[in-house]
């Protein structure tokens, strides 16, 4: 199966159900990280990094936790992805396919696949890191990190994962160009300071202008402690009993 026929059947399967899904080439990826992350396959195969936009929460995520309960020991989200991935999987018998799911550890407790980077690369969004500034208003030694920012929606939006399809080549992949939502130093500065100073107040996701953000309620569920997310799904599942009642 070609990469450009691999690539339109995932984007079929998730953008309705509030995804993105954006190729890039190992080669891509491998020539960014430092040698300790890079991804051990041949630097033409192809890969996917996969992206929930805001509706994906009452796309699928929502009807996920109804449909589920979500009994399980992983949070909610962790199961509806390693469940949708893996619908995906299943829908491509013939493409050998290698899941790198962004919460999964490797042996060493370090993150599978760098999915900021994947982002990066396959020109989803801007990663933004310090060495972007060209005034550099940080103390030395002082930590920053770096941030993504999608050209659409900002900060709303997250990383779910990476499809690696190990025995598919692309060497003609075009690349995309990298989009740069934040061309202005000071800007650049601004989401830095934010990310790093108060991340939890979502308001370096609001940098730009956006076509849409998350609801309240899937605000609420991200700010809660996934140990903690158990308790707001039984209350969704229970709210959404109610509503159906009183419909009935």
């Amino acid at each position: 199966m070609e990469a450009e026929n691999i690539v339109k059947s995932v984007k079929s399967m998730l953008e309705p159900i509030g995804f993105e899904c954006h190729p890039f080439k190992i080669d891509w990826y491998n020539k960014y990280v430092k040698p300790g992350f890079c991804l051990n396959y041949d630097p033409d195969t192809l890969a996917v990094i996969i992206i929930s936009t805001p509706c994906m929460f009452e796309k699928t995520l929502k009807p996920f936790i109804l449909r589920k309960a979500c009994t399980g020991v992983k949070d909610p989200i962790d199961e509806c992805m390693a469940e949708t991935v893996n619908t995906v999987k299943q829908s491509l018998p013939d493409v050998e396919m290698d899941i790198l799911l962004d919460y999964e550890l490797d042996h060493s407790r370090r993150p599978r696949v760098l999915v900021q980077t994947a982002g990066h690369v396959a020109g989803a969004v801007r990663y933004y890191q310090r060495s972007d500034i060209v005034k550099d208003p940080w103390p030395s030694k002082k930590r920053v990190f770096g941030v993504c920012i999608h050209p659409r929606y900002g900060g709303w939006f997250a990383f779910r994962g990476v499809l690696v399809f190990t025995n598919v080549r692309a060497p003609e992949l075009p690349r995309p160009p990298m989009p740069d939502p934040l061309p202005d130093d000071e800007q650049r500065i601004e989401l830095l300071k934010r990310f790093n100073g108060c991340w939890q107040d979502w308001k370096y996701r609001d940098l730009i202008p956006v076509s849409d953000k998350y609801s309240e309620e899937q605000k609420l569920y991200f700010a809660t402690l996934p140990r903690d997310r158990k308790d707001l799904v039984a209350k969704m599942i229970n709210n959404s009993s109610n509503s159906a009642s009183v419909g009935e």
